[in-house]
């Protein structure tokens, strides 16, 4: 049997900005997809600390060290710049594996910045 896991998680990311008119995503700092093992276009869950809405979109790549983290299309209705969220990855493994499995977690402070990955 499979199970689905957290595959990766970005804890407290900080909205940097909001796009409504962009076609959708949201953009992700490379430095933190490289630290989470989130992959562009990957699908993730954002779940919105600041109002309680969570919603589901894709991963795009933000610049090296822009510390963006930047809602786009109509899930930017769902945030305001400031907002802390949390970007949640999935996978599936047999439950055999799925015991001694260990997510990635990445907890980042007010500016973007790890503070902590493990």
């Amino acid at each position: 049997m499979l199970v689905t896991l957290m595959k990766a998680k970005l804890h407290r990311a900080t909205v940097t900005q909001a796009d409504l008119d962009y076609e959708g995503s949201i953009a992700i700092d490379r430095d933190l997809l490289d630290a989470s093992g989130i992959l562009p276009h990957e699908q993730v869950d954002v779940l919105n600390i600041t109002t309680g809405a969570r919603f589901t979109t894709y991963a795009i790549e933000a610049p090296r060290g822009s510390k963006v983290i930047g809602v786009n299309g109509a899930a930017a209705r769902l945030v305001q710049k400031g907002d802390k969220v949390i970007v949640v990855t999935y996978g599936m493994l047999p439950s055999e594996e799925a015991r001694n499995y260990a997510p990635t977690v990445v907890l980042l402070d007010e500016g973007n910045e790890i503070k902590k990955a493990a």
